[in-house]
């Protein structure tokens, strides 16, 4: 996922990076309310992580302009110091999706994203990728390169739809492993091995390669081998 963290604290900031990142998000940092609207409406997020007691414009301010303003349903998870009910009551009615309350585990905050960008996909009604020729319908489970039909078992599919939902930035082993088996991954050569399975299916002899190795990094599926910007 990509993730916009607005907090002023650093040490929140700072814990917060760390665990997110080893497990192969890309986040960007606003430590105040009116760098976090910028970079919220110039910018696209799969989610954005939001505390309420900030300098320039508070949480709840921010969050309103995000959904009256700026017309923006990227999913907010708020932070706050505040655990009584109608400071939560306030934070969902100024537009955020979801709160958690300092001070919080890391792992619960990013099992929050992961639900509350789940829960967006769905309203959305997406259910066709695209990438190049390739097609992945995700409600019938149909993948398609041209015209071509491809077969695939359930974790190279998988991590197909992973790739292609973050195609053309690079996926880290970590992000894949972590999409397909959660906290406890197998042993290292699993994940090679399927996608071993997934590149013979999608790249066969005299076609373009769409799965790129990025050694020490990942992977990206792009329709082009140049390094994705």
């Amino acid at each position: 996922m990509r993730i916009l963290i607005i907090e002023d604290n650093p040490d929140i900031a700072a814990n917060l990076f760390d665990y997110l990142e080893a497990k192969g998000h890309v986040l960007d940092l606003a430590t105040d309310g009116l760098a976090g609207l910028h970079l919220a409406t110039t910018n696209s997020y799969d989610a954005i992580v939001l505390d309420i007691m900030l300098p320039g414009m508070d949480g709840f301010v921010l969050c309103r302009k995000l959904r009256q303003e700026a017309r923006l349903s990227t999913p907010v998870l708020m932070l706050t110091a505040r655990d009584s009910l109608d400071d939560k009551i306030a934070g969902l009615e100024s537009g955020a999706d979801d709160y958690v309350v300092k001070p919080f585990a890391i792992r619960e905050v990013e099992t929050r994203l992961r639900a509350l960008t789940r829960r967006a996909q769905r309203a959305s009604g997406e259910t066709e990728l695209r990438v190049g020729e390739l097609v992945f319908d995700t409600g019938t489970y149909l993948i398609r390169r041209g015209e071509r039909p491809v077969e695939l078992p359930p974790i190279p599919m998988k991590l197909l739809e992973t790739l292609m939902r973050q195609s053309p930035r690079a996926v880290s082993r970590a992000e894949l492993e972590q999409a397909v088996w959660g906290d406890s991954p197998p042993d290292s050569d699993a994940l090679r091995a399927h996608i071993h399975l997934l590149r013979a299916a999608l790249d066969t002899p005299g076609a373009t390669p769409l799965l790129h190795t990025l050694r020490g990094i990942g992977y990206r599926l792009s329709a082009s081998d140049e390094a994705a910007p």
